[in-house]
């Protein structure tokens, strides 16, 4: 019984932090003050000061029953530099969750001027301008781009904010479709 015990705890702290949660464990990853600003994927937290941790199913439910935005962060690949410039290079293709936004590369801890701009300028697009409208953040499964990405949607005002740290990867594990996307593009 102990080894049985032993292997449960050591699969547990296998999981992502929804799944430790949802079997009532904890992660042991504390919530930065600020922005995480490198080693984007690496274990996060359970939680998220002010936003609604959600799981697959939890996101999915939301999706059929109330209006919620919600946005993939994944950073698009850049073109490679040694790459001559008349080769034709087209990005791996990404799939997201049916329905959702990709604002590509609006996750990391520090963003530049133009790529703040863009964030905010889309978010107040998206909610028309009500910041009280719901929205939903991921990226992949143990990502901080999608918890960066929440945090600074809170620091903008936005009041009903959920974070999806489980991602495409836990998205398409729960049977849920995905589809092929683009990001919008930087205005």
């Amino acid at each position: 019984m102990r080894a049985l015990r032993t292997l449960i705890a050591i699969t547990l702290l296998a999981l992502s932090p929804v799944a430790a949660r949802a079997e009532g464990g904890t992660a042991s990853v504390p919530q930065p003050d600020g922005y995480r600003q490198d080693n984007y994927r690496s274990p996060v937290p359970a939680s998220l000061t002010g936003a609604t941790v959600v799981t697959a199913d939890e996101l999915h439910r939301l999706m059929e029953t109330r209006p919620i935005i919600v946005i993939d962060v994944l950073p698009q690949p850049p073109r490679p530099d040694k790459l001559p410039p008349e080769t034709l290079w087209r990005p791996p293709p990404r799939h997201n969750i049916p329905g959702s936004i990709w604002l590509a590369n609006t996750g990391y801890g520090a963003l530049s001027l133009e790529a703040e701009n863009y964030f905010r300028r889309a978010l107040e697009r998206l909610t028309l301008g009500d910041k009280a409208r719901m929205l939903a953040f991921y990226c992949e499964a143990q990502c901080w781009m999608s918890w960066n990405a929440a945090k600074r949607a809170l620091s903008y005002g936005y009041r009903h904010v959920y974070w999806f740290p489980g991602g495409v990867h836990d998205w398409t594990k729960a049977g849920y479709p995905t589809l092929s996307a683009q990001p919008v593009p930087m205005q």
